[in-house]
């Protein structure tokens, strides 16, 4: 009774592992291909449960997902000589199952070694016929284009399409990253220089304007003041010579009044002048004769109050100075 009940729990064992190894289910994600002793005998799309024979079928899975395959740190050269590191994404999807299964076993990962190679000479040769700035200008998106083309063409025969490739970063190798920041602070202080001398000549050139036109509202006034100076001059001439005119003696006496104001006006000014001279006519109370000159020193009541004062200094006025209040003729 035992061996009965162990007999049927191992047939039934034995129906459950073969219903097990018959049934698969292939879900929205993926495909699937059913192979018979290494030979594809069909691919299923739709999900759903399907049925193989045991031990003698085999199921390879097959991602029908879009996939992501990243290439951090590539090694790129442009065309000035210079070395650069590039990130890419490469972005793939199998549409062939039985092509991706005969080339690489249904293997993502050797599919991506094989795109990653074909990628590395693309990057190289897109790179290598621009320089650094048209990666970083409108050219960027035709350089991926072109470097997904490169890449379709190799991926084509693995069953696979390459929707798009993209270039995340784009950075300089740090042994040339240095010069570059030195190459950039150089156009930098060069820009700045020609800037301040493009201040310095402006400047220079309001300066000058602001001096000419100085110059010229100086000049203006001087002119006008001139003008105005030389018409008053002419007034006053004009003035004296009527008045001259009308009465010559008192215009001689009062010219004379006006120089000894001049003159003797100060409080320690000592003149030592001959009193016959024509500068003292209307201190004296007689005429003195002109064939003999008198030598001696007028009496202390004829001279003058300010004569008298206590002698400080000693002052002989020259003839410029003396000489036009004695006749002062007037200005025509």
């Amino acid at each position: 009774m035992k061996s009965m009940k162990s007999a049927v729990i191992i047939v039934l064992g034995a129906i459950l592992f073969l219903v097990y190894s018959s049934v698969f289910i292939v879900d929205e994600r993926e495909k699937a291909i059913v192979v018979r002793l290494g030979e594809i005998k069909r691919t299923i799309a739709e999900p759903g449960l399907y049925f193989k024979l045991p031990f003698v079928e085999e199921r390879f899975r097959v991602e029908d997902r879009l996939v992501f395959f990243e290439s951090p740190d590539k090694t790129v050269q442009v065309i000035d000589g210079r070395r650069y590191q590039v990130d890419a994404i490469t972005m793939v999807r199998v549409v062939d199952p039985r092509k991706f299964l005969e080339t690489v076993d249904a293997s993502l990962p050797r599919a991506r070694d094989r795109i990653e190679t074909r990628l590395d000479a693309a990057l190289r040769q897109t790179y290598g016929r621009r320089s650094f700035d048209a990666a970083l200008s409108q050219d960027r998106a035709v350089m991926m284009r072109e470097i997904r083309d490169v890449v379709k063409a190799e991926a084509v025969s693995l069953g696979i399409d390459v929707i798009d490739v993209r270039i995340r970063r784009t950075d300089l190798m740090p042994e040339v990253l240095q010069d570059t920041y030195d190459r950039m602070s150089a156009e930098r202080l060069a820009e700045a220089a020609q800037l301040r001398a493009i201040g310095e000549s402006q400047s220079i050139k309001v300066r000058a304007e602001a001096d000419r036109a100085a110059v010229e509202l100086v000049s203006k006034a001087r002119r006008e003041s001139e003008i105005v100076r030389g018409e008053g001059d002419g007034e006053r001439n004009r003035v004296f010579a009527e008045a001259f005119s009308k009465d010559p003696e008192f215009f001689s006496f009062y010219r004379s009044m006006q120089a000894y104001a001049k003159s003797l006006g100060g409080t320690a000014t000592t003149l030592v002048l001959d009193p016959a001279w024509g500068f003292f006519k209307y201190f004296a109370r007689e005429p003195t004769p002109t064939n003999q000159p008198n030598t001696q020193t007028p009496p202390a009541s004829q001279t003058p109050p300010a004569a008298s004062a206590p002698p400080a200094t000693e002052v002989v006025p020259s003839a410029a100075e003396a000489a036009p209040a004695v006749e002062p003729s007037p200005v025509q």
